[in-house]
């Protein structure tokens, strides 16, 4: 799989990244042996950048499993963290890095990224300990997750912030008029998750689908009632299209994301090997403008609500 560059002047990575949230059980159980075959099918094919975070549940650990064992390999990976949760103190952000490369398995996280912007904490100080953390050498670059311009410029004020983690896809796109401007602008990389919109593009669930008790996405009301029935039409409309083409929606999305000037790599998640090797496929398909326009007009200006329920 070929690389870009992370931002205008970060570390080469793959085009598309390992999400290893879902092996973690956030989209429902999945077996360690199967995710462990996941992540070594990613590196098999060149997806080796691979991000996690401390609050998703087993991921950390089976992915250091997986690396551990495809010997001598670490190296190879461009591995990405983060920290969770609303605490950035000094005393839990010390415990999330031992934790986390005692996870891995590994002495220095490649990035090491802030899940989210936290009211509880000044950025300053959460830059501070970030920072700390980048001397020591347990971090190699850092990075921000789910966070606003307005929040990416703040944390800027206090160290180089080289990767920026937002939620796009086809059909969220709330972003395009702020988020991707400035990291474009400011030379960050983007390395958007929720590439197949939670399994909206992944060209699998009717309306109608229920979800298993251990799956997050049981709580989202947009695979729910009129809002699913209008997604579920347009994404079948574009996996038509992609299908006229020779692919499927789950390329699409995928290549769609990386047909944006602002996108370092996809990240998109995975449960196993086989959904490892179809994502990794994307990664050759380049859209065109003329491409590009025909989705547009196949969407008809649709985009898709983010609802969640408080339950």
């Amino acid at each position: 799989m070929y690389k870009r560059q992370l931002g205008s002047n970060g570390p080469d990575v793959s085009a598309i990244a390992f999400g290893a949230w879902p092996i973690g059980g956030g989209l429902g159980n999945v077996p360690e042996s199967q995710g462990m075959a996941a992540v070594e099918a990613a590196l098999e094919v060149g997806m080796t950048f691979i991000d996690t975070a401390e609050g998703y549940q087993s991921s950390e650990t089976v992915v250091g499993k997986a690396i551990k064992a495809v010997k001598g390999r670490r190296d190879e990976v461009f591995l990405a963290t983060k920290l969770s949760g609303s605490d950035h103190s000094a005393e839990h952000t010390d415990r999330a890095i031992e934790n986390s490369l005692r996870a891995l398995g590994t002495d220095y996280i490649d990035l090491y990224q802030i899940h989210s912007p936290s009211p509880d904490w000044p950025i300053a100080e959460t830059m501070e300990n970030m920072l700390r953390l980048q001397a020591a050498g347990k971090v190699r670059y850092i990075g921000v997750s789910n966070f606003s311009p307005e929040q990416t410029a703040d944390a800027m004020r206090y160290g180089a912030i080289h990767s920026s983690q937002p939620r796009y896809n086809m059909m969220w796109r709330n972003l395009e008029d702020d988020v991707l401007p400035f990291c474009l602008r400011h030379g960050i990389g983007v390395i958007p998750h929720s590439v197949l919109c939670k399994g909206v593009l992944g060209g699998k669930h009717k309306p109608g689908h229920r979800f298993a008790a251990d799956d997050e996405r049981r709580l989202f009301n947009f695979f729910r009632g009129d809002v699913f029935e209008q997604t579920y039409a347009v994404a079948q409309r574009l996996d038509g299209w992609a299908r006229d083409n020779g692919r499927d929606i789950v390329q699409l999305a995928i290549a769609w994301v990386l047909a944006n000037p602002a996108v370092s790599s996809a990240l998109v998640g995975a449960k196993s090997p086989e959904q490892v090797y179809h994502n990794a496929s994307a990664a050759d398909w380049e859209l065109t403008p003329d491409d590009m326009q025909e989705i547009e007009t196949l969407m008809g200006g649709f985009r898709m609500p983010w609802v969640k329920d408080d339950a």
